[in-house]
C-alpha cells in the first residue's frame, strides 16, 4: 500500500551545516550512492564500489563492480544498485553473491539498510520502497513530493535526499505518512545524490557530478 505525503509543512527547516568536503576524487566523475561500514565510507563510482578513510580523507580501497546508484551495507554485505537490479557484493572478495530486480526497474536511486530490509528511493516517481533482500518483493511504498536521491535511518528516524530543479535538501519524513518533519536546505549550488548515516551526528552525502562526499551535522536532539 502506498503511504501518500499530504503537504509540505514542516516543523523545521534550516540551513544544512556543512561539516568537511571529500574529494574531488582522482577518476570519479560523478559520486551516486554512499554507504558507510563502521570505519570508511563507500561510493558508487560508476564502475567501482570506492572507499576512503573520513578521518583522513584518504583513499583506501576499490572494489570493481558496478555501481550506478544507491549503495548500502547490513554489516555483512553490501548491495549496490546497478541499471534494472541490486547486487549483493562480498566485501572480502569484491564478488557478487547474488541479484535481485530493483522496484523502479533502472529507475531507482538512494539504498540502505535497516529493521533487515532494504530501503530504494525510485527517483523521479518521487517514491521510497522497502523491499525484501532476499526477493526484491516491495513491502510497503512511502510517497514524497520531491525527487528521491538518497535514503538512510538512524535512531528510528528516516530521512531522504532530493535534488530537483537547482534545489537540493535533506529531509527528515514519517515514515508511516511520508510528512516532512525537518528539512536541512542545502547552499546553493550544492547538490545530493547519495545520503548514509554514520549512526551518530553525521550524514555522508553524495555530490554527484562535483565529484565530492559531504558530511552534513544531523539536527542535535534533546537528551
Amino acid at each position: 500500500m502506498a503511504r501518500t505525503k499530504d503537504s509540505d509543512a514542516t516543523t523545521g527547516v534550516q540551513a544544512a551545516e556543512i561539516v568537511r568536503e571529500y574529494g574531488p576524487f582522482a577518476d570519479v566523475p560523478n559520486v551516486a550512492g554512499v554507504t558507510f561500514d563502521g570505519k570508511h565510507v563507500w561510493f558508487a563510482a560508476g564502475e567501482t564500489l570506492r572507499a576512503f578513510d573520513p578521518s583522513s580523507g584518504r583513499d583506501v580501497r576499490s572494489i570493481d563492480v558496478a555501481s550506478d546508484a544507491g549503495t548500502a551495507f547490513d554489516g555483512r554485505y553490501f548491495y549496490q544498485l546497478a541499471d534494472e537490479r541490486i547486487q549483493k557484493v562480498d566485501p572480502a572478495t569484491g564478488a557478487v553473491v547474488a541479484t535481485i530486480p530493483a522496484p523502479g526497474k533502472g529507475n531507482d536511486s538512494g539504498l540502505t539498510w535497516a529493521e533487515g530490509t532494504l530501503w530504494v528511493g525510485e527517483y523521479r516517481d518521487r517514491k521510497i520502497h522497502q523491499i525484501d533482500p532476499g526477493t526484491g518483493e516491495i513491502l510497503r511504498t512511502i510517497e514524497s513530493n520531491r525527487f528521491v536521491t538518497g535514503v538512510t535511518w538512524v535512531d528510528g528516524e528516516l530521512w531522504h535526499a532530493t535534488w530537483e530543479g537547482e534545489r537540493s535538501e535533506i529531509r527528515h519524513v514519517d515514515p508511516e505518512s511520508g510528512k516532512v518533519l525537518e528539512r536541512l536546505t542545502m547552499p546553493e549550488g550544492v547538490f545530493v545524490s547519495g545520503l548514509e548515516s554514520d549512526g551518530g551526528d553525521l550524514f555522508y552525502a553524495g555530490g554527484g557530478t562535483s565529484g565530492k562526499v559531504r558530511a552534513v551535522r544531523r539536527p542535535r536532539r534533546k537528551r
